[in-house]
């Protein structure tokens, strides 16, 4: 029985025409693409959703592209927006329904995906990274203009998503807005969580929301990296802090450890021989770097 996303994308997949006459009727095939307008099943022609392909990786049946908005994703996805989901859940069961796979207790999914909520599952930060797409001429080169910092070419860390989900602290209803996405690894280059900073329409600033950064995944010991450290390190907190640094010394590697009290705990490579600390002018600044 199929039990995470990866498993019933894949399985979507294997049936990617049968999803899309389902769930994008407004669409028609075009050679091994369904064409349609979006992923709400808008009319049009812009998005392209792979008929035929391997099961993952490059080219794999089901992935599709926006290219009107540079959105992509996978049929999970599809059944996401064109239903009008928000919880992961209620996806989760309309795939299973469409699969014809036996039913999951309601409770236990739900408890289950408050579980992965609660402890920010790194498996969630890795699938929003993939989902993301590379700066280099979007909304987040405009915010870091603004803050001062030059653009950034080497930044792999860094990715856009067009329409990232913001949940309002108060419980109300969630929204898609465009944000930064920031890729926090171990010391072997793994993701293990993900950092958000939500961005205005124009790029111009931060969203004006209460919380426009959050961070989900395993971040203890973990950092948000710009260059592969070998002998030399300058660490820090804040991922801008980091970055007008390097646009000085583009040379030096760096890591954003996004917290002063995850930055206290940061886990340093066994080869470092020189180790520079970026310490915030306060307390906990202070602290941490003590």
């Amino acid at each position: 029985m199929a039990r995470d996303a990866a498993e019933l994308s894949r399985r979507l997949a294997r049936d990617a025409e049968a999803v899309c006459r389902h769930y994008l009727p407004n669409g028609r095939r075009q050679g091994q693409y369904w064409t349609i307008g979006d992923a709400r099943n808008t009319p049009g022609r812009s998005m392209f959703v792979r008929l035929k392909g391997p099961e993952a990786g490059p080219g794999a049946a089901g992935h599709w592209t926006d290219a009107a908005t540079s959105e992509h994703g996978d049929l999970l996805d599809v059944i996401r927006e064109s239903c009008g989901l928000t919880a992961f859940g209620d996806v989760v069961e309309e795939a299973r329904r469409f699969l014809s796979l036996p039913r999951v207790d309601p409770v236990q999914t739900i408890n289950h995906v408050r579980a992965r909520a609660a402890m920010g599952s790194p498996e969630a930060a890795q699938r929003l990274i993939a989902m993301a797409q590379p700066i280099r001429g979007t909304l987040v080169e405009t915010y870091l203009a603004g803050r001062g910092i030059a653009p950034v070419h080497d930044a792999e860390a860094l990715r856009y998503h067009p329409r990232c989900y913001y949940r309002p602290d108060d419980g109300g209803p969630a929204e898609r807005r465009p944000a930064m996405i920031a890729s926090v690894t171990d010391l072997q280059g793994r993701i293990t969580g993900a950092h958000r900073t939500w961005l205005a329409p124009d790029g111009s600033g931060k969203a004006a929301v209460p919380t426009p950064r959050r961070a989900m995944g395993n971040l203890l010991g973990h950092a948000v990296r710009f260059g592969a450290a070998e002998d030399v390190l300058t660490v820090g907190e804040g991922i801008e802090t980091m970055l007008s640094l390097r646009a000085a010394l583009p040379g030096m590697p760096m890591a954003a450890a996004l917290s002063a009290g995850h930055l206290g705990a940061l886990e340093i490579p066994r080869s470092l021989r020189r180790l520079y600390i970026a310490r915030d002018a306060d307390p906990a600044g202070d602290k941490a770097a003590a």
